[in-house]
């Protein structure tokens, strides 16, 4: 008894050391205490009153407690913990690295300060994030992956110690992409229609947004009524069992008041050029935009006019934005740069582009152009090529815009809704292909019991 005595009070007495090593050694250490004590005082009890009974006595060879209790705290030094969590509302990095069990100054410091760590921070709701920590939760290494919408890659962001200081980096995540099937009925609302489901199933907001871009041309989505249905096909991509980001919609279908909508997306194998069509081949999307720039005024038509600068009444062969100087100009047409540069007299910087057929438009008087473009690039509708300025002849900040066919210039205010270019034989027969697949799963979600059916279709 006085052997396990002395034991037990140098345990106690061990308490002043506050890491968690000491702390986890420590318990130990009163368990096997313990078992050394019931060796010694447990002694058989017989049930059978009637046997006789003879005592033996023997002297029991206690353990060395001693060298176990040194042997779990050799082994204590160095052990590494894995935490796993997921980022809650309103969490703080502070109290995000907490759950994680990390108790680490100088690693909270690195990552608010540091351009490509701070990037953790960002992390939606509901991410998971990871880290790993010696006994004195320091951080060893923490990852995090981050989506960057539909269009933009997925990354994860890695901190690690190495040595007294932290480091960051960032690497490409290898995605499983998924295609799933989703059928659903309107009861109340598009939205309320896609946040539930016999199945349990919610459809990614994402998903939810493309189909009213998809279909807004024909559809009033603000006065939808109960019984419209829609099938939808679309792409998500996975991590580790995880969706991490909505893809793009493939195919959709929309019954309004009777009347069914239908788009797929094809996409050109050599340019990686797309866009929605007709299940019969004809473009959604409109060949050029009515104005390259938004929110702006026109502030001289398509007209003989006195110029500005020589007082020369001509005609005014283009129309002007007016718009503060800096503001983003986009592509009125997918097209490829025909002239980029400020050698044409009067234009100041100009951008040419030329579309299919015979466009062309015409961009001019901008203060700078968009990067990395010249002669030769390829860019789509919206992407943005310049910015407003007031170089060339020119009063103050605007675009001067021309739409040219066959290099005349045409009044863009006044021309019809012209269509994209359409489909050669070749692209129409692979878009065929890929409008039977699409038809296929329309039938496949129309032909379930359910109206809110789900289906994942293939990886």
């Amino acid at each position: 008894m006085n052997l396990i005595h002395k034991i037990t009070s140098k345990r106690w007495f061990g308490l002043a050391d506050t890491t968690r090593k000491t702390r986890i050694v420590g318990a130990g250490a009163v368990a096997l205490t313990v078992v050394a004590f019931g060796a010694v005082a447990t002694a058989p009890v017989s049930s059978d009153n009637d046997a006789n009974v003879k005592s033996i006595a023997q002297d029991l060879a206690l353990p060395n407690l001693s060298e176990q209790i040194a042997s779990m705290q050799q082994a204590g030094d160095g052990q590494q913990f894995i935490h796993e969590d997921r980022v809650r509302p309103g969490d703080s990095l502070g109290e995000m690295l907490k759950r994680l069990g990390v108790e680490d100054q100088q690693a909270l410091a690195f990552i608010r300060s540091d351009k490509v760590a701070r990037a953790v921070m960002q992390l939606k709701t509901g991410k998971r994030i990871q880290a790993e920590t010696d006994e004195n939760g320091e951080l060893i290494s923490l990852n995090a992956t981050l989506a960057d919408g539909a269009d933009m890659p997925t990354k994860t962001i890695t901190v690690t110690r190495k040595g007294g200081k932290f480091v960051a980096s960032q690497a490409a995540v290898k995605l499983e992409r998924r295609v799933e099937m989703r059928a659903r009925t309107i009861d109340k609302s598009l939205y309320s229609a896609t946040d539930s489901a016999t199945d349990g199933s919610k459809m990614p907001d994402g998903v939810v947004k493309q189909i009213i871009q998809m279909f807004s041309t024909n559809i009033d989505f603000r006065s939808l009524k109960r019984g419209d249905h829609f099938n939808v096909v679309y792409e998500t991509f996975w991590q580790d069992g995880e969706m991490v980001k909505v893809g793009k919609v493939l195919a959709g279908e929309f019954t309004n008041s009777g009347a069914t909508y239908q788009s797929v997306w094809y996409e050109d194998p050599v340019t990686q050029q797309g866009g929605y069509y007709t299940l019969d081949g004809k473009s959604l999307k409109k060949a050029f935009l009515k104005s390259p720039i938004e929110f702006s005024r026109i502030s001289s038509g398509f007209a003989m006019r006195s110029h500005p600068i020589t007082g020369n009444w001509k005609q005014h062969k283009g129309v002007d934005f007016a718009a503060p100087n800096g503001t983003p100009i986009h592509a009125s047409g997918d097209g490829v740069i025909d002239y980029i540069g400020s050698g044409m007299t009067g234009y100041g910087n100009m951008v040419v582009l030329k579309h299919w057929s015979n466009y062309t438009t015409a961009y001019a008087h901008m203060s700078r152009f968009a990067t990395n473009l010249r002669k030769g690039t390829r860019v789509s509708q919206g992407d943005v090529i310049g910015y407003v300025g007031s170089t060339g002849w020119s009063t103050g900040n605007h675009l001067h815009y021309e739409f040219r066919v066959a290099n005349q210039a045409r009044d863009p205010m006044s021309l019809g809704t012209l269509a994209q270019q359409p489909l050669d034989n070749a692209e129409l027969a692979r878009f065929k292909t890929a409008a039977s697949d699409m038809r296929h799963r329309f039938a496949l979600l129309s032909a379930t019991s359910t109206p809110n059916a789900t289906r994942l279709a293939s990886r």
